[in-house]
C-alpha cells in the first residue's frame, strides 16, 4: 500500500482517560487548562463527632496554658533572680507576727524589690515549710529577691548590744535599760533582789522586750552563782548561798583590779573568822544612798562612818542583811577561793591599787602615807586652778 494511506490511517493507542481507544489531538488551549481535580473524601461520622471537636479543643487550650505558664515562670524566675533596685544598703524591719503578704508588701514599699507578687509566689515555692523571720536586718545594695529571701529565713538579722558592767545595782542596770533606745516595753515594777543580775554585754535585735533582758540576767547569774558554789572552798565562813553573793559584792566594789580580788576576799574572811567588823566604805555608800549609788562629786564624810544603817559594817558584826551591788564572775571567784593570807587591812595605794598589812600598826602608817599623798594632790589641784584663774583674769585686763 501507498504512503498516502498509511498517514490516513487512524491510529489506536491509550487515550487521555486512561482506556484504549483513538487518540484525540487536543488544540493547545485544551492542553493548558487544569484537569478536573478529584472531590476530598467524605469526613467520616467520628470525625465530626462533638466529643472529638471538644478534646481538640481542650488540648488546644491545655498546650496554650502550659506555654503561658512556662512563660510565666521563666518571667518570675528571672525578676526573682536579677539584682535588685536598692541603690544603697538599707535597714528592713520584719515585726514579729508578721506574714509574707505582708512582707513582701513592705519591701516593695520600701523600693527594695520590683514585684511583691512576684516575691510572695516565688518564696513560698522555696519556703515548703519554712519561715521568714522577724527581726531588722540589712538589706544590701542590689539584692536579688532570693537573696532577701534567704537573707530573711536565716534570721540573721541586725543585733545591738546594751553592757552593765560589774558592780552596778540592780536599780542602775534598769536605768541603762530603760535608756536604751532600741528595746521595747516596761521594765518589772519590783526591782528584783540586789545581787540577782549578771553583769555583761547581752546582744539582742530591735524590738526585744525588755523583761526578757531582765529575765536572761536572772537565769544566768543564778546559773553562775549555783556553778561557782558548788566549787567552793569547804572551810569558807559563809553558811549560805546569799551570804556568799554578799560578800562577792563587797569584794567587787572593793576593788576593780582583778589580780587583787582574791587578797581582798582574804582580809575579809580573816576578820570574819575572827569576829571583827569589816569596815568597807562600800557598804556606807550604798546603806546612806541604797542602788541610785553615791554622786561623784560626794566624799565619804566622817559623819557618815557613825550613821546608823543595816549596811553601815564599821558599826554592824558580820555581813549586811543584802548585796550591795551585782557582782561578776572574777569577784565570785575570789570570794569562793581566795588566797589565804594573815592580812586583815587594806588602803588604796594612789596608783589604782591597794596596800595591804597584817598589823594595825603597818596600816595607820599605810593610812598616812595615803593621806599624805591626797593632800598634795589636793594642794597641786588647788595650784593648778589658781594659775588658771590667774591666766584668765590676765587675759580679761589685757582686753
Amino acid at each position: 500500500m501507498s504512503d498516502s494511506n498509511d498517514n490516513s490511517a487512524v491510529q489506536f493507542g491509550r487515550n487521555e482517560t486512561g482506556s484504549n481507544g483513538p487518540i484525540i489531538p487536543k488544540s493547545a488551549n485544551e492542553a493548558l487548562r487544569p484537569e478536573r481535580v478529584p472531590h476530598p473524601p467524605k469526613r467520616s461520622r467520628k470525625a465530626r463527632s462533638q466529643v472529638v471537636i471538644f478534646l481538640n479543643f481542650v488540648m488546644t487550650v491545655v498546650v496554650f496554658v502550659a506555654l503561658a505558664a512556662a512563660g510565666a515562670v521563666y518571667y518570675a524566675m528571672h525578676e526573682y533572680e536579677k539584682p535588685g533596685p536598692l541603690e544603697a544598703n538599707k535597714n528592713f524591719i520584719v515585726r514579729s507576727g508578721a506574714g509574707i503578704s505582708e512582707i513582701a508588701s513592705n519591701l516593695e514599699r520600701n523600693e527594695i524589690i520590683t514585684d511583691s507578687r512576684v516575691f510572695r509566689f516565688v518564696s513560698e515555692a522555696y519556703l515548703s515549710n519554712d519561715t521568714l523571720k522577724a527581726g531588722e536586718y540589712e538589706i544590701k545594695a542590689h539584692a536579688s529577691m532570693q537573696e532577701i529571701m534567704e537573707l530573711l529565713k536565716s534570721g540573721k538579722s541586725i543585733l545591738y548590744s546594751v553592757s552593765l558592767p560589774e558592780g552596778l545595782t540592780v536599780k542602775q542596770m534598769f536605768h541603762r535599760l530603760a535608756d536604751d533606745p532600741v528595746l521595747v516595753g516596761d521594765l518589772p515594777a519590783e526591782l528584783p533582789p540586789e545581787g540577782s543580775l549578771k553583769p555583761d554585754t547581752y546582744k539582742f535585735t530591735r524590738g526585744t522586750d525588755r523583761n526578757e533582758i531582765v529575765k536572761q540576767m536572772t537565769a544566768a547569774q543564778k546559773a553562775l552563782v549555783q556553778q561557782i558554789w558548788e566549787k567552793r572552798d569547804p572551810d569558807l565562813p559563809v553558811s549560805t548561798i546569799e551570804e556568799f553573793v554578799t560578800l562577792a559584792s563587797i569584794v567587787e566594789k572593793e576593788t576593780g583590779r582583778a589580780d587583787e580580788r582574791p587578797r581582798v576576799a582574804s582580809v575579809f574572811i580573816n576578820r570574819l573568822e575572827k569576829g571583827m567588823r569589816l569596815q568597807s566604805d562600800p557598804t556606807i555608800i550604798y546603806g546612806i544612798f541604797g542602788g541610785d549609788g553615791k554622786p561623784a562629786d560626794r566624799a565619804i564624810l566622817r559623819s557618815d562612818l557613825d550613821k546608823q544603817t543595816p549596811y553601815n559594817t564599821y558599826l554592824i558584826k558580820g555581813l549586811p542583811p543584802t548585796p550591795i551591788a551585782n557582782p561578776g564572775r572574777a569577784a565570785l571567784e575570789a570570794v569562793a577561793n581566795p588566797s589565804r593570807t594573815p592580812e586583815l587591812y587594806f588602803v588604796a595605794d594612789g596608783t589604782g591599787g591597794h596596800v595591804f598589812a597584817e598589823t594595825l600598826d603597818e596600816h595607820n602608817a599605810n593610812v598616812r602615807r595615803w593621806r599624805k599623798l591626797e593632800a598634795g594632790r589636793a594642794a597641786g589641784a588647788a595650784k593648778a586652778t589658781e594659775a588658771a584663774q590667774d591666766a584668765v583674769t590676765q587675759t580679761g585686763t589685757q582686753q
